[in-house]
């Protein structure tokens, strides 16, 4: 519920928007289900759905007085003041306030929303990790643009709407609406050894939360696990390496399928992410961010190895399966 709410916080959404949804809703099962829905049925269902959304009403209006915003009020123009290729299809915005205004503190690990114009008419919102160490003068997002594809069982993957626009259409001096931040997949502020994994895009959780613990000069020991396609195709490749030196206790280990002309080495691996090796601290904080199925690999590989399962947080960007797949 806690992850259900933050997305919703970082949209915007307001108590009023439950109703409406509850309206059309109920209307939508009706029409489809008809007779089926009897009084009694309809009843044990509407109770449900004010259980659920109560318990985000309420969330949801913690997370906003957290901000110190009203419900709702969470929008704010931001202008790209950098633009940097991080890899042959991802790039890095530097945000800055349209305002002027210092910008708000969040905690390594979180997200804002983006809402953009679409050549259609449509506005689209999307959710993008922040990669930079919190700052009160500019925010950092990672964007990559996602081409349409053929999956392995043979269904088809439609292009990256929003990112793909973004890769394309916006450059320094241009305005963009950000939301605050919101997110739960946080560093928790302890001594706990940390295990961060993640895979493609999914480093970008990773690259914030190590900015923030290089920056500050955390000593606690730390693992970094990336897997990728290739050398190339990794994004933030340069800035992981050297945010890793900077921390005296830190390691780290790259899996990639395909090397190119380079040959693996002792952290350089060839193929697919394994965690058999890698040496696992007590009461390690273990943080996964990347596609659902390699996420519930590495959680299988983790559990077998007895890392509890309160110690595995994890960040989905999109429909969150990972209880009903686990």
């Amino acid at each position: 519920m806690s992850r259900i709410a933050n997305k919703h916080a970082s949209l915007g959404i307001t108590a009023d928007q439950y109703v409406i949804v509850h309206k059309y809703l109920f209307e939508a099962i009706v029409e489809v289900l008809g007779e089926a829905v009897t009084p009694e049925v309809a009843a044990a269902w509407d109770e449900v759905y004010w259980l659920m959304a109560d318990t985000l009403i309420g969330l949801e209006a913690d997370l906003y007085s957290a901000s110190g915003v009203q419900a709702g009020d969470v929008w704010r123009r931001m202008v790209v003041g950098r633009r940097v290729l991080q890899s042959a299809d991802t790039v890095t915005f530097i945000l800055e306030p349209a305002d002027g205004e210092p910008l708000p503190a969040y905690r390594p690990g979180q997200y804002v929303s983006v809402g953009v114009r679409l050549p259609d008419g449509a506005r689209q919102i999307r959710q993008y990790s922040l990669v930079g160490a919190p700052s009160q003068s500019e925010w950092q997002i990672s964007v990559k643009a996602v081409p349409a594809q053929t999956l392995p069982d043979g269904s088809a993957s439609p292009a990256g709407e929003v990112s793909n626009h973004l890769y394309r259409n916006l450059f320094e001096g241009d305005e963009v609406s950000v939301s605050l931040p919101f997110g739960d997949l946080v560093l928790e502020d302890d001594d706990a050894p940390l295990l961060l994994v993640s895979a493609g895009i999914g480093c970008t959780p990773m690259i914030g939360m190590l900015n923030h613990l290089a920056a500050t000069g955390d000593p606690r020991q730390v693992s970094v696990l990336h897997a990728d396609r290739s050398p190339a195709q990794h994004a933030h490749r340069a800035e992981l390496t050297e945010l890793v030196q900077r921390m005296p206790f830190a390691v780290m280990h790259r899996w990639y399928e395909d090397l190119g002309t380079r040959a693996a080495g002792d952290t350089t691996h060839l193929g697919r992410a394994d965690l058999s090796a890698v040496q696992i601290e007590p009461d390690t904080q273990v943080y996964l961010c990347g596609p659902l199925p390699f996420m519930l690999s590495v959680r299988e590989t983790l559990m077998e190895r007895q890392v509890p399962a309160e110690h595995i947080h994890y960040e989905v960007f999109g429909p969150d399966s990972w209880a009903s797949a686990g």
